[in-house]
């Protein structure tokens, strides 16, 4: 008798990580991909249709976030498994993301060589979790609980490494662009990586500052050790209603500095990260969102071996410095600079 289909639904609004699992899954006769789908709220209507047996589940989801789909398909589809298939790295979202119900939960970094491993177990009704996460599997070791399968014993070098937050307030535009090219260049000078979301202007400013200075800046771009991006784009994927969606600007920014990181021919790489969408933040009168922005981006120094450089208009800061959040964002950094 022919041995049964592992039916999988693939959930994630990346395109090069769903033609990943396409061509993993494709060498598998035990597998067959029955969906693709790029949203939350689509994945929890197509569950629903077709009852899935596995369900490969990215977080950062539009419409509705990948979590919050978990626990709407365990009620349209009871009897499917889901696997969480995601680069966010923060204890708090793997909790939460388990809390679900969900089996498993496998570090898109580690998928190249756990893929299998994780479907398997998960399939199997057996508990996984990525190799990289060994610390969130040595407090479940303490739990009642059985433990969560682990894909290999790997301690991450970097476990401890906590990441610089700076902050820097200018007033004008050379200023900004002069300090974030040493910030930039440092890094790419030492073989490391960096990223930046910017506004167009500063970005192709800091480009020529960049190539002035000796920078072989396009060999680092091929390298894939420079990523530029557009700083209302990145806003605009984790924004929702004026409200930051933090489960969604993790998985933004866990992607980019993977990516970067992966360019880096050094054992242990770091990713410079400098980012002025606070400031749009501000411009748009929504000083909370960049508040929990920086709180989430020292969550990223915990989790990732970065250090972050933040830029704010002196200008858009003076009808708010009167009222003490000022000091708020100054507290949420490791060193403040006024230019």
């Amino acid at each position: 008798m022919a041995k049964a289909l592992i039916r999988i639904l693939v959930v994630d609004d990346y395109e090069p990580f769903r033609r990943f699992v396409q061509s993993a899954i494709g060498h598998r006769r035990e597998f067959q991909i029955i969906g693709e789908i790029s949203d939350g709220l689509e994945a929890v209507r197509s569950a629903a249709e077709l009852q899935p047996d596995l369900v490969l589940l990215d977080i950062g989801l539009p419409k509705l976030n990948g979590i919050e789909a978990a626990r709407r398909i365990r009620k349209h589809s009871p009897n499917s498994k889901i696997l969480f298939f995601s680069e966010n790295r923060s204890s708090q979202i793997v909790e939460e993301a388990l809390s679900t119900g969900a089996e498993g939960y496998l570090l898109k970094s580690d998928g190249g060589r756990e893929l299998f491993a994780g479907m398997e177990a998960v399939f199997q009704g057996k508990p996984f979790l990525s190799s990289s996460l060994s610390g969130h599997s040595e407090r479940e070791q303490k739990d009642s609980g059985p433990s969560r399968k682990v894909g290999a014993p790997i301690r991450r070098h970097d476990e401890q490494i906590v990441g610089c937050h700076e902050v820097m307030f200018y007033s004008d535009d050379r200023q900004l662009v002069g300090k974030v090219a040493q910030f930039v260049g440092a890094a790419l000078s030492a073989g490391n990586a960096a990223v930046v979301v910017a506004t167009s202007s500063h970005r192709e400013s800091l480009l020529r500052s960049l190539h002035v200075s000796g920078m072989d800046i396009a060999a680092a771009i091929e390298q894939g050790r420079y990523i530029a991006v557009d700083a209302a784009d990145a806003l605009s994927t984790f924004i929702v209603n004026d409200m930051l969606d933090s489960t969604r600007f993790l998985e933004c920014f866990g992607k980019l500095i993977v990516a970067a990181a992966k360019a880096v021919e050094g054992e242990h790489p770091r990713v410079a990260v400098f980012g002025e969408g606070v400031d749009l933040l501000w411009k748009q009168d929504n000083p909370k969102a960049a508040i929990q922005d920086e709180r989430l981006g020292n969550q990223l120094c915990k989790t990732y071996p970065v250090d972050i450089l933040c830029g704010y208009s002196l200008d858009n800061l003076q009808d708010v410095a009167d009222e003490g959040i000022f000091h708020h964002i100054c507290a949420e950094h490791t060193a403040v600079y006024r230019l």
